[in-house]
């Protein structure tokens, strides 16, 4: 006896139209205004705006990409894919990851290449282009706030990457008034090495939250251990076996097991069946379990013909 759960409610859907509007107007905010940022570190001089420029380029591109991988996802179930094209929203998760992490390098190699040379920066031109640039990513970073960025791997991407442009803004800031004041060019370097440590850490854990996810790793919030033990203090169960839980796209989990349950309970497997698929519901809010009956005459059959 088995039996398969499934209540894909509407709210997932009405979040990821939610997402859909946020990445749309960021992608408008963020391709104006890099455009800008772009012209303004070559006019200045400072590698913090132009750190900051290439950041907003790889932002723009990496925002478009989400939006292509939550459309591809919402296309329907089909034959040569049972599961949709959810994982398209996590591929894109691990390339902004891998995107954050080039941006890094990029931003120190530039700064040690430069170390120890005098270049001119204009550091009144450099605050104003900086404040600007500050206001548009606050902005930017509203905008995505209105998404799942807690529940969807995709949006919390690309809102990391519009928190390491608006760190930048605030370095360029920094630096801006640090060489117009005391003429200290080093800040410029200083702070863009920085940033770009900050912008590789959350690279970094990106791609590892991604790849568990792509490796078909279990949900941060699921103690498979737990999980069997509790399944197997409902009445008649003698055993929990073959379980396996894993994420299809953020916030979207599967569940499937084998209980095994006493000969005695042959007429109450249904019962068992709905006493597990509520506890995994309202324990570890997963929608989607396949759960396999099995009872305890059959399984000393199947360990015999081994």
């Amino acid at each position: 006896m088995g039996a398969h759960h499934h209540g894909h409610s509407h709210s997932h859907s009405h979040g990821t139209n939610v997402n859909k509007k946020s990445l749309i107007l960021a992608l408008i905010v963020i391709g104006g205004w890099m455009v800008v940022e772009l012209i303004g570190g070559l006019w200045t001089g400072s590698l913090a705006l132009l750190a900051d420029a290439g950041h907003m380029f790889s932002d723009f591109f990496n925002l478009f990409i989400s939006l292509a991988a939550m459309i591809a996802a919402g296309r329907a179930v089909s034959k040569r894919k049972t599961f949709g094209n959810h994982r398209y929203e996590i591929l894109a998760a691990l390339f902004n990851g891998a995107a954050l992490l080039v941006i890094a390098v990029f931003i120190v190699s530039e700064a040690v290449q430069r170390a120890g040379t005098t270049q001119e920066i204009m550091g009144g031109p450099m605050i104003i282009i900086a404040v600007v640039g500050l206001i548009a990513n606050i902005l930017c970073l509203y905008i995505l706030s209105g998404g799942e960025i807690k529940e969807n791997l995709n949006m919390k991407g690309a809102f990391l990457h519009v928190i390491g442009d608006t760190l930048g803004s605030v370095g360029a800031i920094i630096a801006g008034l640090s060489i117009y004041f005391f003429n200290w060019y080093a800040m410029d370097l200083i702070l863009s090495a920085g940033i770009a440590v900050l912008i590789g850490i959350a690279g970094w854990n990106l791609c590892k939250e991604s790849i568990h996810i792509l490796v078909e790793g279990a949900p941060a919030h699921v103690d498979c251990d737990e999980v069997k033990a509790e399944l197997e203090k409902i009445n008649g169960v003698l055993a929990v076996h073959d379980m396996h839980v894993w994420t299809i796209t953020s916030g979207l989990y599967s569940f499937t097991c084998h209980i095994v349950v006493e000969e005695h309970f042959r007429l109450k497997g249904q019962d068992v069946l709905v006493e597990a698929n509520r506890w995994i519901y309202d324990n570890l809010g997963i929608e989607h379990s396949t759960i396999q009956i099995e009872y305890e005459d059959l399984r000393h059959l199947e360990h015999s013909t081994v």
